[in-house]
């Protein structure tokens, strides 16, 4: 568990790494998580040498999900120092999370649309096959 662990700290370091070193405007932890997936993509190779590394990165990934509400933490406690911020921007706080998650969901459900009728899937033939009868 700590190689892996290890492994995941790595990914977010070189990602931090690049973004500061190149002054690019994505967050470090963004780009290890590619790392993170390009690593895990070339996994098949590895795991052929050494199975259980594989196993133990899973278990961590898993692990670390698991208990992913207490990384929420320090976001509330900032919230709550900040409290000033929040009364004086409160309303446009609002009105930017309503208006994001709205055009949230309008993207997921057009993208999920598309997608549907790009694959040749509907919704009719969705809920037939959950109801089990013949699509």
């Amino acid at each position: 568990m700590i190689v892996s662990l290890t492994v995941i700290l790595l990914c977010q370091l070189i990602g931090e790494v690049i973004a500061r070193g190149f002054g690019w405007p994505v967050p470090g932890p963004v780009l290890g998580m590619l790392i993170l997936l390009a690593f895990l993509s070339l996994r098949s190779r590895i795991g052929k040498t050494v199975p259980e590394f594989g196993r133990a990165l899973e278990a961590t990934g898993k692990g670390l999900l698991a208990h992913l509400s207490l990384l929420f933490i320090p976001a509330s406690v900032g919230v709550v120092q900040r409290l000033d911020v929040l009364a004086a921007h409160g309303a446009g706080l609002v009105v930017a999370l309503v208006v994001s998650t709205f055009i949230t969901l309008v993207v997921t459900v057009v993208t999920f649309v598309v997608v549907s009728r790009l694959s040749g899937s509907s919704m009719d033939a969705a809920s037939k096959t959950t109801a089990g009868e013949e699509p």
